[in-house]
């Protein structure tokens, strides 16, 4: 099941998983996974049938016609298994019925292939996160 969380639990293990997937593996401090405007924005987390967190996904509106997908990442022992798919999916359906008309995000090198996979298309090298890992702007149009 795909849905926001719910309640501080959730909550925790969200952030917790962008953490451990997105920040930790490169020794940044615990926080850098959340940005000031996270109240804003729309989360995506995949629960398993156990209620488990298993994978995390925030879309943040950029203009009427645009949204960005930020902050993408499934626990390293689920990966390959069809949950960033489905949190692709229900993100790409909600922005669809919110109008928006294309969909863009910047893509670390080693998950090019996932999003090309989805139609998305490089648009041009991007920023260096942490002076290492290379990330691509690359876009849809629904």
């Amino acid at each position: 099941m795909i849905r926001s969380p719910q309640n501080a639990t959730e909550w925790d293990a969200y952030y917790d998983l962008r953490y451990n997937v997105l920040r930790a593996p490169w020794g940044q401090a615990k926080g850098s996974e959340q940005t000031s405007d996270e109240a804003q924005q729309q989360h995506f987390a995949y629960f398993d049938d156990a209620d488990e967190l298993l994978g995390v996904g925030r879309l943040d509106q950029v203009d009427a016609q645009t949204a960005q997908i930020r902050f993408m990442a499934v626990a390293e022992n689920q990966q390959g298994k069809g949950i960033g798919k489905a949190i692709m999916e229900e993100i790409e359906g909600i922005s669809k019925e919110k109008g928006i008309q294309k969909i863009i995000l910047h893509a670390r090198e080693i998950a090019l292939p996932f999003y090309q996979k989805r139609g998305y298309h490089l648009v041009e090298k991007s920023h260096l996160l942490f002076g290492e890992i290379q990330h691509f702007l690359m876009q849809k149009h629904l």
